[in-house]
């Protein structure tokens, strides 16, 4: 059992792991830590948390597991706020989707990426936000990748890896460098190609009619783009070498289909179209637990 756990950030994804550390019976007190006073109430009002402190430096004081579910933005100034209070043999981890981010950050913050620190991903999430989202089955049979590095003690891994289980996890590792390539593949375009699409429709004159009539297909595809702003801007900085290559290369392949249709290649459009149903056709059969 972890015996005291901080969470600072109790959100959608802190809240959560949270919540399914204590059905599942492995934590004592978790205390959380948000900057918003209000926030922290309603988290303990809900029975997310049992401690609430909207300092850094005081809500890990004692705490065997720090989890960091904060915006990429908001990295470095917690670890620097937060680093003189941990207790020796305290782990830190974090939910943060950039990992060559986090790694920098706290090897600014500490002086050196220190031991105890096991940067991590949970592959989960709604379009929602806030503690009032957070439930505990959000983890269940869900991915979470670790990402330690050569300075990363491995019993702090096991320990980090176990907590995730705990909360119905399949925990997986992968350098820092490859996590960061393959989510601004599957996570980070695809949220700016949701952002980008709505953003465009919003201020085309029609757009009251245009969102008027918008079916399934609509609804589906824009879903992301309800996530939160803040969350999402600050991971598209901080991925940016990465996102602006995935960027590049579908702007590329998209003017490869406008140029298709314009010189009325069906056949092209055709093999574009099958390769895509057939890849994602197989991504099912791959992971039938993903929405249809």
């Amino acid at each position: 059992m972890i015996e005291r756990l901080c969470i600072i950030g109790v959100g959608l994804i802190g809240g959560s792991l949270a919540r399914a550390l204590r059905q599942a019976g492995a934590v004592g007190e978790i205390v959380g830590c948000n900057r918003s006073a209000e926030s922290l109430a309603r988290a303990k009002e809900l029975g997310v948390i049992d401690r609430a402190e909207t300092d850094p430096s005081e809500a890990v004081k004692d705490a065997d597991v720090v989890v960091l579910a904060v915006p990429m933005g908001a990295m470095e100034g917690v670890f620097e706020r937060m680093a003189p209070s941990l207790k020796p043999g305290a782990v830190v981890t974090d939910a943060g989707s950039t990992k060559g981010h986090v790694v920098t950050v706290a090897r600014n913050a500490f002086g050196e990426i220190p031991p105890f620190l096991v940067p991590g991903h949970p592959i989960a999430g709604t379009e929602q936000s806030g503690v009032e989202a957070a439930f505990p089955e959000l983890y269940r049979d869900r991915r979470v990748i670790l990402t330690p590095v050569t300075e990363t003690d491995r019993e702090a891994v096991a320990l980090v890896r176990w907590t995730w289980e705990q909360a119905g996890a399949q925990v997986e590792e992968m350098n820092v460098e490859h996590h960061d390539e393959v989510l601004a593949a599957t996570s980070h375009l695809p949220h700016m190609l949701a952002y980008c699409l709505v953003d465009a429709l919003a201020r085309m004159e029609e757009s009251k009619e245009i969102f008027r009539f918008a079916a399934g297909g609509f609804r589906d595809f824009t879903r992301i783009a309800s996530s939160d702003p803040r969350m999402w801007h600050d991971i598209c900085f901080a991925n940016r070498t990465q996102l602006l290559k995935m960027l590049e290369r579908f702007g590329d392949d998209l003017e490869r289909l406008g140029e298709a249709i314009k010189s009325d290649d069906s056949g092209a459009v055709m093999d574009i179209f099958q390769r895509a149903k057939t890849a994602r056709d197989r991504y099912r059969q791959i992971d039938p637990g993903s929405p249809e």
